[in-house]
């Protein structure tokens, strides 16, 4: 890594004419930049990461590493283990040549219908900053760029491209901007700019890139765009977003030069752009040098071992009456483990976040593991299978060219000649490996031999012409127009067309699918099926059987892609496929039951109160089955806690709607009050409160005491005495909250100011030492557009959860008179001294 000056970076500026620099600002391909040997710079490569890093291809053929979701890594408030993960998508990062990794996700959980919720870390904006800023620093010290995006209030999937967010400037800085000056605090190398609008401005034009994000807080990288979201000339070039991806067209590539020739850019917005890519290169050993070789730091078993321990840690046990668990696996003789979850886990959320694992532990693979020589095991999905179509795989179909488990790609010319053919190993095809001039149609042929008879119902996803025939016999032909510029959909998901064809369990046919390529729509292409619907009551019946004659129950429920993705948000928090009806008939059968929830985010939980133990796995990664073995058999204990409010029922939750209005406008009406806020000020208690999650043992509070009085501006800390009341080692995390009960302006009614987590054994008591930041007591003023303090008391409140709170404290802010400022300064206090960060 090398840390260049701009006294160092402008002799490279100066070898470089007005065409070489403008061609700099606009990617060479989808992941690439361009490469410029005048200045010794090579190409950067940019890859997708926030819970691995797929690399150049979207090919299932290249495996990668899945850590747990971001969701469930904040939910494990623990910074440390966020950078050794960081640590390892850089080593994921170096061994698939990728120079800068599009990840941390510093957007909110404002609602939980947030279609891209699982991404994201949670609704605190301290807890996201801290989460993120230790991830950064985890993944930079491998020499790869993280990124902090997407710069700001993309918080929703509706209408994401032009979605206008309206909200006040206090609830601006306090609450959205907030993780992204915490990222800019830990060194963050990148910053994208969001899709979305903010009081009018396109993002990628927003003037919040030059103020607060470079001239305020002092970011030195470049401000990438999301893809395609740089979609006009002038506003976006005048403004401070510097690199338009992906390329090689768009407005920057067709029009800047002219722009700057005609002098409607200035050179020296086009000269920052450059020298800060250049400084991003120098960083990533792109510039002026051979590409570093780094080796892994952390070997095969090791990095498996650091996946699974994050499952526990961010796992979040919400409930054990009784304490049901952990379960002695001596004191079992059988164990029924039931849900369609259970054997197709989701270890991530879709979209442009999705990687392909090389291997996935399913929740039962890892009870069954666990308990192997134990106990018995046994499985009922409790549903019949889903009527949804699921791409083609390895257990189901085989090349028809070469007999072997997959599919077989055909590219074809116009007169239908093969231009290009591959093995493939699943029927959702978003990128061919490669896609030769002339291509006009994309093949999708597989041999499948189908385990039951009946109507099964096929589909074919993509746009333009599309036929599909079965066994010879043409069952879909037609013309479907694209219907969306969201990148997501048109490359990434387009839509399924479905089809019947009767088949003969055994018999194998033969499934040929063919789109046509228009401009504009890509290439991704998806041959699915799903079998005929299945016996409801008969599959109910033997989930019921199985819980009834087993000493315990784990049923495992979640969402689909279909209900929590990137591209769209949820039409509602309930359980989709009747889940709660299988939650609620086992634990009638057996009232030992645990219930897993496997989801990204928020789900309706009309019957926890029912259930004896509930834990929130999230989307876990590829160790999903061994992390959930061990939290549930005692190896490890559940270390998470909820970085998000869960409420009972949608109804209930105070913060909900991501629809704009008719004008495009979706106005923060709620202001600061979002999450737990939002609760408290309603006055309606949630199912279970942020930071709650329960650990294997018990603790008692005994002591807060924190310093009489603090200046404005100054850290300070809050030290919590705890004692483990229980017979077991365990873990806590102690969480500091301020509240000010007579303010001069809005303030939330509690907000979070510190946590530090600390162990201790049975019977001892340890001292949580939580740093509080100095503008944790601060506010954003109106009036003078910077950070102010308020003179006076606030009160200290200490505890396990934003609504179990048992300690507190009053310290006074003091506020030394100053003279009268004569302006405003975005990263300043009251006083004019610089600000430190909400860390």
């Amino acid at each position: 890594m090398t840390v260049m000056t701009d006294e160092e970076i402008d002799p490279l500026l100066e070898k470089l004419d007005a065409a070489q620099k403008v061609r700099l600002l606009t990617g060479a391909s989808t992941w690439r930049t361009y490469e410029e040997p005048a200045a010794g710079l090579r190409p950067l490569t940019l890859s997708d990461g926030p819970a691995g890093v797929r690399g150049e291809t979207w090919d299932e053929r290249e495996t990668s590493l899945v850590l747990p979701s971001p969701t469930a890594l904040a939910a494990s408030w623990d910074e440390r283990l966020l950078t050794d993960l960081g640590t390892l998508l850089a080593a994921e990062a170096r061994r698939k040549g990728v120079d800068v990794l599009l990840a941390p996700t510093l957007n909110l959980h404002r609602s939980p219908l947030g279609g891209r919720h699982f991404e994201c870390f949670s609704e605190d904006p301290l807890l996201t900053g801290r989460t993120g800023a230790a991830l950064i620093k985890g993944i930079q010290s491998g020499g790869v760029a993280a990124t902090a995006k997407h710069f700001v209030a993309n918080d929703a999937e509706t209408d994401r491209l032009n979605v206008d967010v309206r909200m006040d400037e206090q609830t601006l800085h306090e609450v959205y901007l907030a993780p992204f000056e915490a990222a800019v605090g830990a060194g963050v190398w990148a910053v994208m700019s969001a899709y979305n609008k903010v009081d009018g401005i396109t993002m990628s034009a927003s003037a919040l890139l030059e103020r607060p994000l470079k001239d305020g807080w002092g970011f030195e990288g470049p401000v990438v765009s999301d893809w395609g979201g740089v979609r006009t000339l002038l506003d976006t070039a005048r403004s401070a977003q510097d690199l338009a991806m992906p390329g090689p067209d768009g407005p920057w590539a067709t029009g800047l030069l002219a722009a700057v020739e005609q002098g409607l850019v200035s050179m020296e917005a086009v000269d920052d752009k450059v020298r800060r890519l250049l400084r991003l290169a120098g960083r990533v050993g792109a510039l002026g040098s051979p590409r570093p070789v780094w080796r892994p730091v952390v070997a095969p078993d090791a990095q498996r071992a650091l996946l699974r321990r994050a499952v526990s840690a961010g796992s979040v046990l919400l409930r054990n009456e009784g304490g049901l668990l952990p379960l002695d696996p001596a004191a079992l003789g059988s164990v029924a483990v039931i849900g369609p979850h259970a054997t197709a886990v989701r270890i991530q959320g879709g979209g442009s976040a999705e990687v392909f694992p090389d291997s996935v532990v399913t929740p039962l693979a890892g009870i069954e593991e666990a308990l192997a020589g134990a106990a018995t095991v046994t499985y009922q999905p409790g549903l019949p299978a889903a009527g949804r179509p699921r791409p083609l795989g390895r257990d189901t179909s085989r090349d028809p060219r070469n007999g072997e488990p997959g599919v077989l790609v055909r590219l074809l010319d116009a007169n239908g000649a093969e231009l290009h053919a591959e093995h493939r190993l699943s029927g959702r095809i978003v990128e061919p490996s490669v896609v030769p001039e002339g291509t006009a149609s994309v093949e999708i042929r597989a041999l499948f031999r189908p385990a039951v008879g009946g109507v099964w119902t096929w589909a074919v996803g993509g746009w333009g012409a599309i036929t599909l025939s079965i066994g010879g016999q043409e069952v879909l032909s037609g013309t479907f127009p694209l219907d969306s510029d969201d990148p997501t959909r048109v490359h990434v998901a387009p839509p399924l067309h479905p089809a019947k064809a009767e088949l003969t369990a055994g018999q194998e046919v033969e499934a040929v699918a063919r789109r046509s390529l228009t401009p504009g729509s890509g290439v991704a292409t998806v041959l699915a099926a799903a079998p005929p619907a299945g016996d409801a009551a008969g599959a109910l019946a033997g989930a019921v059987a199985a819980a009834r004659s087993a000493d315990v129950a784990v049923v495992v429920v979640g969402t689909t892609e279909q209900s929590e993705s990137e591209g769209h948000d949820r039409e509602d928090l309930d359980l989709p496929d009747g889940q709660e009806a299988l939650v609620r008939a086992v634990v009638r059968a057996n009232p030992r039951t645990v219930v897993a929830v496997n989801a990204g985010g928020p789900v309706a939980l009309p019957w926890h109160n029912r259930v004896p133990a509930v834990l929130l796995t999230w989307f876990p990664g590829q160790e999903a089955g061994d992390g959930l073995a061990d939290v549930l058999f005692g190896r490890a204990e559940p270390g998470g806690r909820l970085p998000t409010t869960w409420g009972a029922a949608q109804d209930d939750v105070p913060v909900l709607g991501t629809t704009p209005a008719p004008d495009g406008r979706l106005h923060y009406e709620e202001g600061l009050h979002i999450g737990y806020a939002a609760w408290l000020r309603s006055g309606t208690a949630p199912a279970y409160w942020f930071g709650h999650g329960l650990g294997y043992t018990s603790w008692a509070y005994e002591e807060l005491t924190a310093p009489a009085a603090v200046r404005a501006g100054e850290a300070f800390d809050v030290r919590v005495r705890v004692r483990n009341s229980g017979r077991r080692r365990g873990r806590e995390v102690v969480q500091v909250y301020a509240t000010r009960s007579a303010s001069s302006v809005e303030r939330p009614v509690r907000r979070l100011i510190g946590y530090a987590a600390v162990e201790a054994d049975p019977g001892e008591s340890v001292v949580a030492v939580v740093r509080v930041a100095g503008r944790a007591l601060a506010h954003w003023s109106l009036a003078r557009h910077g950070w102010e303090t308020e003179a006076g008391e606030f009160a200290l409140l200490g505890g396990r959860s934003a609504g179990d709170l048992p300690l507190g404290a009053t310290v006074t802010a003091v506020v030394p008179h100053t003279p009268a400022d004569t302006g405003a300064d975005n990263g300043s206090d009251h006083n004019g001294e610089r600000s430190p960060l909400m860390l």
